[in-house]
């Protein structure tokens, strides 16, 4: 499968009002690490991550996923990054669902990949996914090898 062109870039502040309305979409929250509320975040606290992102002031790289013709449809990140031992877990989402199963995710990690080998030398990228997202398991082994299962988040 030939995959769809997508670029990059660092957040802005008016992503907010996209990332809000996709949060109150349960089917694109269903497997993200967020509060059990509805809805998640406020448009406040949404900004106020957002802020964080482009300070470089929470611990993640995150970026704004655009199609090839500027549509943000949603972002790709790197996070809990080890500069020491060279690692990083990759996290993504696509918010507009009108862009799911086109390979728009799988574009955006293979730029993200090439950017945190490239930018931040690492030499190992792990993701973890919930066992019963079997959509993502499926798309991450077309690219990937899966090479481990963690079945709870170490406490």
């Amino acid at each position: 499968m030939k995959l769809p062109e997508v670029t990059l870039r660092e957040l802005k502040l008016e992503d907010a009002e996209d990332r809000y309305k996709w949060c109150l979409d349960k089917e694109v929250t269903k497997y993200l690490n967020i509060p059990d509320t509805y809805p998640p975040f406020t448009m406040e606290e949404t900004k106020n991550w957002i802020q964080k992102c482009m300070d470089k002031s929470n611990g993640y790289e995150q970026k704004a996923i655009l199609t090839g013709n500027g549509k943000h449809i949603g972002w790709v990140d790197l996070k809990n990054i080890d500069a020491f031992n060279q690692q990083a877990e990759l996290g993504i989402t696509i918010g507009n669902k009108d862009f799911w199963r086109k390979g728009y995710g799988m574009a955006a990690m293979e730029k993200m990949l090439q950017w945190g080998f490239r930018e931040l030398h690492l030499h190992k990228v792990w993701l973890r996914v919930d066992m019963d997202n079997q959509r993502a398991i499926k798309s991450y082994k077309t690219k990937r090898t899966l090479s481990g299962r963690r079945t709870k988040t170490p406490t």
